[in-house]
Order: structure tokens, then C-alpha cells, then sequence
């Protein structure tokens, strides 16, 4: 009886071990290309396997010859999350890593964003700026330019300056990277939205009708800042509360969360549905 009991704690503990791993090594791949490639590699076994059950001899005989050569292709498909899960691992932080770092890194994401921000609306130079959570974007990064590039103020100023290539559009960021410039985002179609709002709010409501994402916009009319999220904008939002916001939505853990929506809560926001 003991050794049955312990036989089963083992397995329980083997399967918990498995598990955790699997759930890691999904987090690192979300949002990137290898989910796409996960999804045709589950078509190829499905195939496989069905091709063993009806006994098709001739499919089954392709099969098996992807998968002799399958490790292969696999390890290059894959190099890049290969490459970046030893660095994380060597590092010490594939399988752990501290609320503190993260939040500390949200703030500086934040820090950033607000001085492009207020740059930017001081000048009443248009912008756009869509911060990827659950929901992947690859659909609308696809439609702008690629970038891959640490968040920094200058880059993002740069990045809106008039009559440069990259001005017009949104640009979407992936955790600490501005993954593209230059998106092209869906228009919201609520007829009850304001009629002063212009086509860049329009598609940062837009955004958010349709993903988690949290859209920031300046306005190159009046300079004001507005907030987008979950179908509902709060125009010239200030300081504060931006920060407040975006702390709240980007930092670990904040949407396992029951929070009051925004756009109810007392401030000098003003509401526009």
C-alpha cells in the first residue's frame, strides 16, 4: 500500500513538473510566429494519424519521411524562441522571475511612453500607440513596417514626426518592443461616437472593440491625450491618470483583477461613447 501511494505522489509530481513546463514554454512562444508554426506542426500529426487509422499506405508513407527529417526542421524553424529560451534559462529566468523586475519594467515602459506623449502633445503632433496584452495582434502588425526595438521616448517622437515614412499609422508594442510602425488598425463603426473624433481615435476605439488592447492617442488638433479601452475612450486624460491606468492594465497579475472600468471614476476625464 505504501509503495502504491508513493508511486502515485511520484506521478502526480512528474505530471505537475510537465505541466509547468508546458505552460512556460507556451508564455515564451505567445504572441510570436511559433504559435502559427505549432498550429501547422498539430495539422501535420493530425494527418499522421489519420492516415494510420483508414490505413492510407501512401499518405502514411509521406508522413513518416517529414517526420525522419522532423527534429531538423524543427530546431531551424524554431532557432529564434530556441535561442531565446537558452539565453533566459542561462540567465536564470525561463522558469522564475520576480513581480518586482516586471512591475519595474512596466514603469519604465510607462516612463517612456509618457515623455513621448507629452512631447508629442505639447506639439500637437498626431500619434497612436496600441500596447498588445492577451489578445496577439500579428494580423495588424503584418499591415505596418517591423521594427523590433526597445521602447525608448526618442524613438517613438521620431517615429511620429510629419512627413516621415513611418508617421501615419499606429505603432504596436509587445511587452518591452515596439514590434511595428506604421499599422493600419480597424475604424470602429459606433454611430453614437462623437463627431469631433477624427479617423486615429476612431481606430483606437476600434482596436479596442475588438482585442484587450489598451490604445493611447494624441490628438495633432487640440494636443490632448486620450485613453482607449474595452470600446470606451476618455479624452484628455491627464498625467496621472495615464499612468495610473497603464500601470494598472500592463503590470503582472493586474487582470486577474476585479477593477471598476475607467471611464467611472471621478476625475476631470471627460466621457464620450
Amino acid at each position: 500500500m505504501e509503495l502504491l501511494t508513493e508511486i502515485r505522489i511520484k506521478d502526480i509530481v512528474d505530471i505537475l513538473i510537465v505541466s509547468y513546463v508546458i505552460y512556460q514554454l507556451i508564455l515564451l512562444i505567445r504572441g510570436t510566429r511559433a504559435v502559427q508554426l505549432l498550429q501547422g506542426i498539430v495539422v501535420v500529426v493530425l494527418t499522421w494519424a489519420l492516415s494510420i487509422w483508414f490505413k492510407l499506405n501512401t499518405l502514411q508513407w509521406m508522413m513518416n519521411q517529414m517526420f525522419t527529417f522532423g527534429v531538423l526542421a524543427v530546431i531551424i524553424i524554431f532557432q529564434p524562441e530556441l535561442r531565446r529560451a537558452l539565453e533566459q534559462l542561462g540567465r536564470g529566468k525561463l522558469f522564475s522571475r520576480s513581480s518586482n523586475d516586471e512591475e519595474q519594467d512596466v514603469t519604465h515602459r510607462i516612463s517612456h511612453i509618457l515623455k513621448a506623449v507629452n512631447h508629442l502633445s505639447k506639439r500637437k503632433i498626431g500619434a497612436l500607440i496600441v500596447f498588445e496584452r492577451e489578445t496577439g495582434l500579428n494580423d495588424y502588425l503584418e499591415s505596418g513596417i517591423p521594427l523590433q526595438s526597445q521602447i525608448t521616448s526618442e524613438l517613438l517622437i521620431n517615429i511620429f514626426i510629419p512627413n516621415t515614412p513611418l508617421h501615419d499609422g499606429a505603432v504596436i508594442i509587445r511587452g518591452n518592443q515596439i514590434m511595428a510602425a506604421g499599422c493600419y488598425l480597424p475604424l470602429s463603426e459606433n454611430p453614437f461616437i462623437s463627431k469631433e473624433l477624427g479617423t486615429r481615435h476612431r481606430a483606437a476605439i476600434g482596436m479596442s472593440e475588438v482585442c484587450d488592447a489598451i490604445c493611447v492617442v494624441v490628438s495633432e488638433e487640440t494636443g490632448q491625450v486620450s485613453l482607449a479601452l474595452n470600446g470606451q475612450i476618455v479624452r484628455d486624460i491627464k498625467d496621472e491618470s495615464l499612468v495610473s491606468k497603464l500601470f494598472e492594465e500592463l503590470r503582472p497579475k493586474a487582470k486577474a483583477k476585479e477593477k471598476t472600468p475607467f471611464w467611472k471614476r471621478k476625475g476631470r476625464e471627460k466621457q464620450h461613447g
